[in-house]
């Protein structure tokens, strides 16, 4: 979903350890169904499910906002039937979610084009962005048929259609034409499945964000490792760049006391 440039202010946070916004990289669906015996598809169906147990977890914690990377514009490069079945399972997955979601108070976003999903789909998102879009609980943004550059692209697409003045052009104005207009950046970001990459995730969006990988397959993250995770991002120093007035680079400690020598 393309989301009208605004200037809604970022939610403020609840302690000063806590991530407002996770976004996940769900990585491992197939790999899961393959040890499992299953076909590929059924990881993506299991995959699915584990969604919600997700946001139960995150929500209580004081997250505000969670991204999840479902399906990149590269993965329509896939075998036509494992795409074909990707499109099914998520069609029926918005279609039967969606109103147990309302319930709990969620928001549903769409973050990237729809013009390329199959007509089920787009309409069953288009209804789930409707009935939730007043809901003041967590934010779930699906990220499905997203790219970090195309995103970029589209965003200097529309800075031009709009004919904005280059001299006004900054990053705030710039973040207003992306997908994730409506939240903040994301604190964390965390990649199941043992890969080391951002595979065109959030590339704008990632700059100062903290990373966690892990071996672990989308399908087995459980709430135990979530909530090790967002409690080992509690103990992170995120210095964008700047020196906290309490650090202190080893050549900076001159004016510390010298102990005596013996």
């Amino acid at each position: 979903m393309q989301v009208e440039p605004s200037s809604s202010d970022s939610p403020v946070l609840d302690g000063p350890n806590i991530p407002v916004h996770v976004a996940f990289i769900m990585d491992g669906n197939g790999r899961w169904a393959q040890k499992q015996g299953l076909p590929r598809i059924a990881g993506h169906e299991y995959g699915v499910q584990c969604i919600q147990n997700v946001l139960e977890t995150l929500e209580p914690m004081g997250v505000k906002f969670v991204t999840l990377y479902a399906f990149s514009t590269e993965n329509w490069g896939r075998p036509q039937e494992e795409v074909d079945g990707i499109m099914d399972v998520f069609s029926e997955a918005v279609s039967s979610q969606t109103a147990a979601l309302h319930e709990k108070n969620v928001r549903i976003v769409h973050v990237g084009k729809t013009e390329n999903l199959h007509p089920d789909l787009r309409n069953a998102v288009a209804e789930a962005q409707r009935l939730t879009a007043d809901n003041t609980g967590i934010t779930m943004n699906v990220a499905f048929d997203y790219g970090g550059r195309a995103e970029i692209l589209e965003a200097v697409r529309r800075i031009i259609i709009d004919g904005v003045d280059p001299d006004t052009i900054d990053e705030e104005l710039f973040s207003r034409y992306l997908f994730t207009s409506h939240c903040p950046d994301p604190d964390l970001i965390i990649r199941t499945g043992g890969e080391q990459r951002i595979s065109n995730f959030l590339l704008w969006q990632s700059a100062y964000s903290e990373l966690y990988h892990t071996p672990t397959l989308w399908p087995d993250l459980d709430a135990t490792e979530l909530k090790q995770v967002v409690e080992t991002f509690g103990s992170r120093r995120r210095r964008y760049g700047a020196l906290n007035p309490e650090d202190q680079y080893p050549e900076d400690r001159s004016s510390e006391p010298q102990t005596p020598q013996q």
